[in-house]
């Protein structure tokens, strides 16, 4: 198998063009760090030549020891006998590799025995480890737990539970939901009490938790009694121990070597995390930005392995006494199916680069008060945006990536259908993807605010001041067009002054916006490189006509679904 970073021409091509600068210098403190740890960059040189090693050493992993593991991994998965969890064999292997990379710590700080690396690497890492297999990516992935305790933990919770995470003696998981409270995360029921002794214990159940079975979970739970709403929540910190009963694994349609535990949590001692009352509207929306840009990250990855699959079999893959891959019809899907994970991939890499803006500000101003007055504008701004970009950004790639994995298995014909190749286990890992950590729907509810309130276009505004796209005349200006074609559907919609309309026209907008901000990625891609000047004129070209039939729809006034459905499904 190749090195799934060195292999990988587009993933390079933005390791070598994007402006990280602003990013190592929040992360490494202005390089104050070099000064405590030997191993930290003195430079952004340094820096950007250490995030390099640090994938090429994740890229090897990936192509040459989990790839080849995956398939074996997902026909046994993970079990369950006797209350305890069992991972597949390669998986356990996997984890160990990667815990001798001291990769189980990726973007903890150094002072916990981190790699201190920011989210857009860490992003990197784990679409490579997505790509070789999907499941591994939910062991690997949680690491938003370790940095949650971080953010928002006691120096003394940091001083407990970070290393350990690091070193890999313990693995994270979320527990958040509920057999009836699944999207709808502010119904969750699960009790915490404060009793005399001063502790907190938890009772209840809590269903399809990825990595259920791990030592440390962030358990979301109903702390004030008499409450409804998300403000009776808080998050705990839960140890496992004797007082935590796994009752059973899922049994799934894909991602098998990932174990989704039902917990039954019996007077079960934890230590709150932060504040009381803040567990949903603030450290669970920040820990769930997190996952969603794992989880988009992870849908990217599979894309690329079922690209990879689809495009090599159709290079050997002979009919009519030609390869497959010289029929229009077939070189046209594999065409588009590259240029939607590029597109998806530009999408994932500047949500992440605003989301380590965002939290760079964030521990700048927890280490410097002083210059809380400085930063705090540019933090309100950058938090407003990472809150628009994360669910775009989950919107649209894991909606692409299952695209994909479907025209990838129409590119094999009749051997995609069977196990004889890996598209199909592709195909089922990433049907969940646009389900978990928040429905495609759940999404366009967390991004359509940030289109109707007008700062997408604040920031359409600052791509256009920052680059110069006169060179791209032609295809910057069907770029604009789709601008335009947002801000009459935004126009429309908000003239109805009817809630029902909004909600009816929510997910065309927010398909409107995920193709225009991509569209203005790829222009300023096309800057830099005459192959991504190509790519971009295919997508903007495809994105036009799909934004002028969304444009028509809206324009319409057309929403007689919303006002017959009931009478139709009854």
């Amino acid at each position: 198998m190749p090195n799934f970073y060195l292999d990988n021409l587009d993933i390079l091509f933005h390791m070598k063009n994007m402006d990280l600068s602003r990013i190592v210098k929040l992360k490494e403190n202005d390089f104050l760090e070099s000064k405590i740890y030997p191993e930290a960059p003195d430079d952004l040189e340094n820096a950007l030549d250490n995030y390099h090693r640090v994938l090429t050493v994740a890229g090897e992993i990936a192509g040459e020891f989990i790839a080849p593991r995956a398939s074996e991994v997902d026909k046994k998965g993970a079990t369950f006998k006797n209350g305890e969890v069992s991972l597949a064999k390669g998986s356990q292997e996997a984890l160990e590799r990667l815990k001798q990379s001291d990769f189980l710590g990726f973007s903890v700080p150094r002072k916990y025995e981190g790699l201190n690396m920011p989210k857009i690497i860490y992003g990197i890492a784990i679409e490579l480890i997505s790509r070789a297999d999907a499941s591994l990516m939910n062991l690997f992935g949680l690491q938003e737990i370790a940095e949650t305790i971080y953010r928002y933990g006691t120096s003394e919770q940091k001083n407990k539970y970070l290393s350990r995470f690091c070193r890999g003696e313990v693995k994270g998981a979320m527990a958040l939901t509920e057999p009836d409270a699944g999207s709808d995360l502010q119904s969750v029921m699960l009790k915490a009490r404060l009793k005399d002794d001063g502790n907190w214990y938890l009772n209840g159940v809590k269903r399809f938790i990825t990595n259920g079975y791990a030592e440390v979970s962030l358990v979301m739970a109903r702390s004030e009694e008499g409450t409804k709403d998300g403000r009776g929540i808080s998050l705990f910190i839960y140890e496992r121990d004797k007082n935590l009963k796994i009752r059973r694994i899922e049994k799934k349609l894909g991602i098998k070597g990932s174990p989704t535990c039902e917990l039954q949590f019996n007077n079960a001692k934890a230590e709150l995390l932060g504040k009381r009352r803040m567990g949903l509207i603030k450290y669970t929306m920040s820990l769930m930005n997190g996952a969603r840009l794992g989880v988009s990250a992870q849908a990217v990855g599979i894309a690329e392995a079922a690209f990879q699959e689809a495009n090599s079999y159709a290079k050997k893959r002979k009919q009519f006494n030609k390869k497959i891959i010289r029929f229009t019809a077939v070189y046209e899907m594999l065409t588009h199916m590259k240029i939607s994970i590029e597109a998806g991939r530009s999408l994932l890499y500047e949500a992440s680069r605003v989301v380590d803006i965002k939290e760079g500000l964030e521990d700048k101003i927890t280490h410097y008060p002083e210059l809380k007055s400085k930063y705090n504008k540019e933090l309100k701004y950058y938090t407003k945006l990472a809150y628009f970009l994360t669910p775009l950004c989950k919107y649209y790639t894991t909606e692409m990536a299952n695209k994909v994995c479907y025209d990838a298995i129409q590119v094999h014909g009749g051997v995609g259908f069977t196990t004889e190749f890996n598209v199909e286990r592709h195909y089922r890992d990433v049907r969940i993807t646009n389900i978990y950590e928040g429905t495609t729907q759940l999404q366009v509810v967390a991004a359509i605010n940030g289109i109707v309130s007008g700062l997408v276009f604040y920031r359409l505004d600052e791509y256009e001041k920052a680059h110069d796209f006169k060179v791209l005349s032609e295809l910057f200006h069907t770029a604009t067009k789709l601008r335009t074609s947002l801000d009459k559907a935004i126009s429309f919609v908000k003239e109805q002054k009817d809630q029902v309309s909004l909600e009816f026209h929510a997910q065309r907008l927010v398909s409107i916006a995920s193709y225009t901000v991509i569209s203005y990625l790829l222009c300023i891609d096309a800057l830099k490189c005459d192959r991504k000047k190509k790519v971009a004129s295919i997508f903007i070209a495809k994105a036009a006509y799909k934004v002028e039939s969304t444009l028509d729809h809206i324009l319409s006034g057309d929403i007689n679904v919303s006002k017959f459905h009931e009478s139709i499904l009854d």
